[in-house]
């Protein structure tokens, strides 16, 4: 966490870097929308910002065998209208995730789960049909938000929307958006936890996707504070004295996602001589202030709880992701080098340039031909929601962020049927070991087999890592409280935010 907050504040003025195109959270699967909805709506469980696992809505939960977990809900929570919450509330938020027909961007939480019920008034049991050691975990961030029935119900499509808006459990409630400009969240006055309550009466979210816009805007005092504040603009807004940069842990890595296997990027040869041939200490000094280390694999060192030792000597027996031209030439005159130039989308925003101009340059230092494809930031999104949206691209950026604290979570990707599987990679052996991993309750046998999958999946360069820097958040002098990891995305941030008597 950063300092503690001390005081009350009437209004506060945040940087959101691109408006979500919906808050409802089935759908819910960036940093946009999540920051929003962090604040506005709950789960079953809570992650701290130690990304440690705590109850919430549920006030306990038990495991009576590896294939029935029982969730005990609070009796005193109501939703932003008033309305009470019900066991009937949960079934209904955790099965729409189980309709293929609405396409939840969280089904893999629930691919194990057999049935949902309301086993009392104040109680939820869920079936699975095997042992899965994710989903208990998985409840304290978006899979097990809860949300009113009848108020879903009532809204239809438009649910989510700025003229739907949404009706949850939290410290704030939606007080009015306003599409491509602003979401503002307004206290909710009956929340039901007094020791979170919020600290800031309105918190306006403001949507700037420009970072000269976003840095002006700060060193002004326009806005308050910015997770991610451009990385260009650090030593500015360290020289201006308006307000403080704090560093924090995250579960995030930089990475390049395979999204084509059947074309240019087809062979693993030609996508470990791409891996191979990129600077990164060259994108590290230029891009991120030298405040990073070059990726061996996807999951960050944020993901290895619960068996820390098994991960860090698996991570030091990984090959080193350090530049070598020549090895990667030798790849390409191996495989022999594409006809069709590799597609490689990213965000239009001027912070992605130097990645896409690293890219680019290192497909020429070995005879690969990389064409950019650029897209809007607010229509980035898309492409982890839909195949349609994807259609043309080889390879795309992410800053992909694990939900829990492990990294099974992230290495779940890869398993055949997942939903972030992008580009339908298929080992039988992965998907035997994933399965293993994800009955074993035990956390230094799941490492044990997570680490397997992390080897295979450097091995094939499924995905490409690039690197691993800190999580970032600036806030100026008025305000303080933000916690300093990326658990932002799940964790009632705002709430935490107050003034500081400057």
């Amino acid at each position: 966490m950063t300092p503690a907050a001390h005081g009350e504040l009437e209004s506060v003025r945040w940087l959101l870097g691109s408006e979500p195109s919906s808050l409802d959270w089935i759908y819910s699967y960036d940093y946009p929308p999540n920051s929003v909805l962090a604040n506005v709506c709950e789960s079953l469980l809570r992650i701290d910002a130690d990304f440690a696992v705590r109850p919430n809505l549920a006030e306990k939960f038990t495991n009576p065998d590896p294939l029935t977990w029982v969730y005990t809900l609070r009796s005193d929570v109501t939703f932003h209208d008033g309305s009470p919450m019900t066991a009937q509330d949960v079934v209904f938020s955790l099965n729409r995730h189980r309709d293929k027909a609405l396409g939840s961007y969280w089904s893999t939480a629930f691919a194990k789960v057999k049935d949902v019920t309301a086993s009392g008034p104040h109680e939820v049991t869920v079936k699975l049909s095997s042992p899965d050691a994710l989903f208990n975990q998985m409840m304290a961030v978006v899979p097990g938000v809860v949300e009113s029935k009848s108020y879903v119900t009532s809204k239809g499509k438009g649910y989510g929307s700025p003229d739907g808006s949404v009706n949850c459990t939290g410290p704030y409630r939606i007080g009015a958006w306003t599409k491509g400009q602003s979401i503002t969240l307004t206290r909710a006055d009956n929340y039901w936890d007094p020791a979170r309550k919020a600290k800031v009466k309105n918190f306006e979210l403001v949507i700037l996707s420009d970072p000269t816009t976003q840095l002006n805007a700060l060193t002004t005092g326009e806005v308050d504070g910015v997770y991610a504040p451009p990385v260009q603009g650090r030593q500015k807004l360290l020289s201006s004295g308006v307000g403080n940069l704090h560093f924090g842990p995250t579960t995030s890595t930089i990475n390049l996602i395979v999204n084509d296997f059947t074309g240019p990027l087809k062979d693993p040869r030609i996508r470990r001589a791409l891996w191979l041939a990129l600077d990164r200490e060259g994108y590290i000094k230029a891009a991120l202030g030298g405040r990073a280390e070059p990726s061996r694999a996807v999951a960050s060192r944020l993901t290895w709880g619960g068996a820390p030792e098994v991960y860090e000597r698996a991570w030091n027996e990984l090959p080193e992701a350090k530049q070598n031209v020549e090895a990667a030439k030798k790849l390409v005159a191996e495989a022999g080098a594409p006809a069709k130039p590799i597609v490689f989308a990213i965000s239009s925003s001027p912070i992605f340039a130097p990645l896409a101009n690293e890219v680019r340059a290192a497909g020429e230092r070995i005879g690969l031909k990389v064409e950019l494809k650029t897209i809007a930031p607010d229509q980035y999104g898309a492409l982890f929601g839909g195949a349609e949206a994807r259609k043309g691209i080889d390879l795309f950026y992410t800053s992909w962020y694990a939900d829990v604290a492990d990294a099974l979570q992230i290495y779940q990707n890869w398993e055949s049927k997942s939903f972030a599987n992008y580009g339908g990679y298929s080992n039988p052996e992965y998907d035997r070991i994933y399965a293993e991993a994800l009955a074993q309750s035990d956390p230094v046998k799941r490492a044990e087999l997570v680490v397997q999958l992390q080897r295979i999946t450097v091995d094939d360069m499924v995905w490409l890592p690039i690197v691993n820097g800190p999580n970032t958040v600036f806030m100026n002098k008025r305000i303080s409280g933000a916690p300093a990891t990326n658990a932002y995305l799940y964790y009632p941030w705002a709430a935490q935010i107050g003034g500081t008597g400057a």
